[in-house]
């Protein structure tokens, strides 16, 4: 479903486009404070902390552990168009794949809030084309279930729990040290 917020053309066929969709039984303005909520765990994102200079397109996004001492993702925000898109370039910091984008659109809807998570430039066979489909559903579904009853899926806490677990053995290219605010994603 390409559309002008997709950096892919569609003559591109090196890369792939992932959507998923979910309806939120929440107000409009709800879903947006949950989805661009700084500074504190955010259970849908597997845990992690937004850290940016201000939402507002050209600021630096960081995905951090909830300590600091990791950073996940990386990337820049595109967009920002309140209560209704977030976008922003992405990339994982344990892998070398090129960049990528996402977008978070929402719509109201009867019955509350359409939700959309659009991944897109995603290059195919990339061990981010992987991590990126099986996470697109797990984000909707555990934003869902944080906003509609304040807590994550069970399977948003086994990953929390896990992660949080495991985090000794990210890899040393995760440290947030190599990943400071002010230092441009490439």
């Amino acid at each position: 479903m390409p559309n002008k917020n997709q950096l892919d053309t569609p003559e591109d066929q090196q890369f792939a486009t992932q959507v998923s969709k979910i309806v939120i039984n929440a107000p409009i303005q709800k879903v947006w404070e949950a989805l661009t909520k700084r500074g504190e765990v955010l259970p849908f994102f597997f845990g992690s902390v937004l850290e940016t200079t201000g939402l507002a397109p050209g600021a630096p996004v960081r995905m951090r552990t909830p300590n600091g001492k990791y950073t996940g993702v990386v990337g820049e925000v595109l967009e920002f168009e309140p209560p209704r898109l977030y976008s922003m370039t992405f990339k994982f910091t344990n892998y070398d794949d090129p960049i990528c984008k996402v977008t978070h659109e929402l719509k109201e809807v009867n019955g509350g809030t359409e939700y959309t998570l659009t991944s897109s430039q995603i290059p195919k066979g990339t061990k981010t084309e992987s991590q990126m489909k099986q996470g697109g559903p797990i984000i909707t579904s555990n934003l869902k279930s944080v906003v509609e009853t304040g807590k994550p899926t069970f399977m948003g806490r086994f990953i929390m729990i896990m992660g949080s677990l495991f985090a000794f053995m990210s890899p040393k290219s995760s440290l947030s040290t190599h990943w400071p605010l002010d230092k441009k994603v490439e």
